[in-house]
C-alpha cells in the first residue's frame, strides 16, 4: 500500500524535561499509514521518552500531539490504546502466571452467560499465534514457563488482536529472538505495512532498519539531529547522523599478544550426569567467542564456569591454580566476574546509587564492617566510571535513571573495581546503541590487552567475529567446531545448524559441552553473602 500525505500520528515541537535534565527538545515526528518509520538515536538520545509521549506514558511539557489531525489534550495508555496507539515494549508486560490465552485477550475475554468462554477464547488465541508463526505453541500454556524469545512474540500477538490498531509501536522487539524469528517478525511487519498499518520501529540494529523501514527520523542528545526517506541513507551516514561523528571501526584490532599459560583452563566439564563434556583455553590476552543458536547453551556455559549453575564434573584452572566453582563468591574471589544477559534482573540493584552499584562487589575486600565503602573504594569507582565515560549527572542518582549502554558501564566498572584475571561477558551489547557499543569493544579491546583472559557470548554474529581473536562454536551442548575471529558468518551458521560438523574444527576443538540450552533465567543466584550473581 502506498503511504498517503494525511499523517495518522503527528507530535510536533514535543519537549519534557525531568527537573534540570531536559530530555526533548522540540521534537518532530509523523507517522504516515502504510510506511515503517524508523526512529535511531544512542542511548539517552531520547528516544524512550518520545515513545513514552507519543503512548501516553508521559505528559508533554510544550508541543501539539493529533492523532488523523484531533489533537490530543489529556493522554493516558488507555486513552492511546482506545484511539489505535499499540506498543510492542523491550520490556514485556506480560503476567507469567497467567495463560497464554488470558494474556492475549486480558480485559476483552469472550464470555458467555457470564463465564469465560474458553473454547472461543482457545479458537481465536490459536488465530493470533498462528498469525505471529507460533503453530506449536498452546494457548493454554502458563506464560513463565515459555522461552524469552517466545514470550516476544505472544506480546506482539498480544498487540495485534486489538480491534483498533491504527499505530503500533515497536521497541527492541527482536532482541530475545532468534535469526528466523527476526525474519519472521520482520515479514509480517512488511505485511502490516501493506494494511496500511503505521509503524514506529526501534532498533540498534541497523540492518533491520534498512530492510523493512521507508523513513527515519535520527535524535542526538534530545534533540532532532536529521529525518528522511531511509533510501537517502547509507550505514555509515546514518551512524554518523546518531553519534555526531564518523566511526570508522568499531572493533578493537585483533593483533594481541596471546601467549603464555592458559588464564583459563577447562577440562571435562560437564553440567548433567549423563551430558557431554567441554574442553577448551583462555589465554592471557585473548578474546574466546562462544557462538551458537538460541538453546545451544552458551549462557549455561558461563554461569556454571562462574558457579551460578551446578556442575556435575570436570576441572578449571585460573593461572595453573585448580578451583572448585561452589558459588559467584568462590569465582569472584578468584578473579572471575560475569556481566550476565539481563543486567536489569541479574546485574543491576535499580533502587541503589551509581556508585553503590560499582562497590557493591569489593565491599568484603573493602570495607570493615562490610556495609559502607572507604573512601578510597568510592573514589577510585568514580575514577573508573569517568574513564569509562558514563554519562550521568551525579553517580548518587539511582542506577535506573540510566541508558541501557550506560548501565552496562556500571556493571563492567563493578567487576574491574574488583581487579579480575578473566571477564565473562554474556550478550555484552543487548539493546545498546552502536555509539555506545563501539566504546564498550574498545574497553574489552583494551582488558585484553591488559593480559585479561576475555569470554564472550553474542547471539550478533557481525559482533561475535568482530571481536573475537577465535570462536567456539556449541551445538545441543557440544563443541561443533572452532573457527578464526576472521570467519564468515555462514562458518558459523554451519557449524551451529550442524551443516558440517568438522569443516573448521581443529584438533582438540571437537570436544562437547553439556547444556539445556540458552535459557533466560528468571532467578536471581546469590552468593553466600546475598550478592546476586552480577554484583
Amino acid at each position: 500500500m502506498t503511504a498517503t500525505t494525511a499523517p495518522v500520528l503527528e507530535l510536533r515541537d514535543v519537549s519534557k524535561a525531568f527537573g534540570p535534565v531536559q530530555a526533548l527538545t522540540d521534537v518532530s515526528l509523523r507517522l504516515l499509514p502504510g510506511q515503517v518509520h524508523c526512529l535511531a538515536g544512542e542511548n539517552g538520545a531520547g528516544k524512550s521518552t518520545l515513545i513514552r509521549v507519543l503512548t501516553g506514558a508521559l505528559r508533554r511539557d510544550s508541543g501539539t500531539y493529533e492523532i488523523e489531525g484531533e489533537a490530543v489534550t489529556a493522554p493516558t495508555p488507555a486513552a492511546m490504546r482506545a484511539a489505535g496507539v499499540q506498543a510492542v515494549y523491550q520490556e514485556l508486560s506480560l503476567l507469567p502466571h497467567l495463560t497464554v490465552a488470558e494474556n492475549l485477550f486480558m480485559g476483552r475475554l469472550p464470555s458467555r452467560g457470564g463465564l469465560i468462554d474458553r473454547a472461543q477464547l482457545r479458537r481465536r488465541a490459536r488465530e493470533a499465534l498462528d498469525e505471529v508463526g507460533l503453530t506449536t505453541t498452546s494457548p493454554d500454556t502458563v506464560v513463565e514457563r515459555l522461552p524469552a524469545a517466545t514470550r516476544q512474540l505472544v506480546e506482539i500477538a498480544k498487540v495485534l488482536t486489538a480491534e483498533s490498531v491504527k499505530v503500533i509501536v515497536f521497541d527492541e522487539p527482536t532482541t530475545a529472538l532468534t535469526e528466523e524469528e527476526s525474519d519472521r517478525l520482520l515479514a509480517h511487519i512488511l505485511r502490516l505495512r501493506e494494511r496500511g498499518v503505521a509503524m514506529l520501529y526501534v532498533t540498534h540494529r541497523l540492518e533491520e532498519m534498512f530492510h523493512i523501514g521507508d523513513q527515519v527520523t535520527v535524535l542526538r542528545d534530545g534533540g532532532l539531529s536529521e529525518s528522511g526517506p531511509l533510501s537517502g541513507y547509507d550505514e555509515n551516514k546514518l551512524i554518523t547522523a546518531m553519534v555526531g561523528r564518523e566511526v570508522t571501526s568499531l572493533y578493537p584490532e585483533q593483533q594481541r599478544e596471546t601467549a603464555g599459560t592458559p588464564m583459563l583452563r577447562v577440562r571435562g566439564l560437564r553440567r548433567t550426569s549423563d551430558g557431554p563434556t567441554v574442553d577448551f583455553d583462555v589465554r592471557p590476552g585473548e578474546i574466546l567467542g562462544i557462538g551458537g543458536l538460541l538453546g545451544s547453551g552458551r549462557s549455561e556455559l558461563l554461569l556454571s564456569l562462574f558457579g551460578a549453575d551446578p556442575i556435575a564434573a570436570g576441572e578449571i584452572e585460573i593461572e595453573g591454580t585448580p578451583v572448585t566453582p561452589s558459588g559467584p563468591r568462590s569465582m569472584m574471589n578468584v578473579g572471575m566476574g560475569l556481566l550476565t544477559e539481563d543486567r536489569k534482573v541479574l546485574g543491576l540493584l535499580p533502587e541503589l546509587s551509581i556508585r553503590e552499584n560499582v562497590t557493591i562487589a569489593s565491599l568484603r575486600s573493602g570495607s570493615r564492617r562490610g556495609l559502607l565503602p572507604p573512601r578510597e573504594q568510592a573514589e577510585e569507582a568514580d575514577r573508573l566510571l569517568d574513564s569509562l565515560r558514563l554519562r550521568a549527572g551525579s553517580y548518587d542518582q539511582p542506577v535506573s535513571t540510566l541508558s541501557g549502554g550506560n548501565q552496562q558501564k556500571v556493571l563492567l566498572a563493578r567487576w574491574l573495581l574488583t581487579k579480575p584475571k578473566i571477564l565473562l561477558f554474556d550478550e555484552p551489547t543487548k539493546g545498546i546503541d552502536v555509539g555506545a557499543k563501539g566504546e564498550l569493544y574498545a574497553v574489552i579491546g583494551d582488558l585484553a590487552a591488559q593480559g585479561l583472559g576475555i569470554l564472550v557470548v553474542s547471539s550478533y554474529l557481525p559482533e561475535l567475529l568482530g571481536l573475537a581473536d577465535r570462536v567456539l562454536v556449541l551445538r545441543d551442548g557440544r563443541i561443533a567446531g572452532e573457527l578464526p575471529g576472521g570467519a564468515s558468518e555462514e562458518d558459523v551458521l554451519r557449524l551451529a545448524s550442524g551443516g558440517a560438523d568438522h569443516a573448521a574444527a581443529e584438533p582438540g576443538a571437537s570436544a562437547r559441552a553439556g547444556s539445556a540450552g540458552d535459557g533466560q533465567h528468571s532467578r536471581q543466584t546469590d552468593g553466600p553473602d546475598g550478592v546476586s550473581t552480577d554484583a
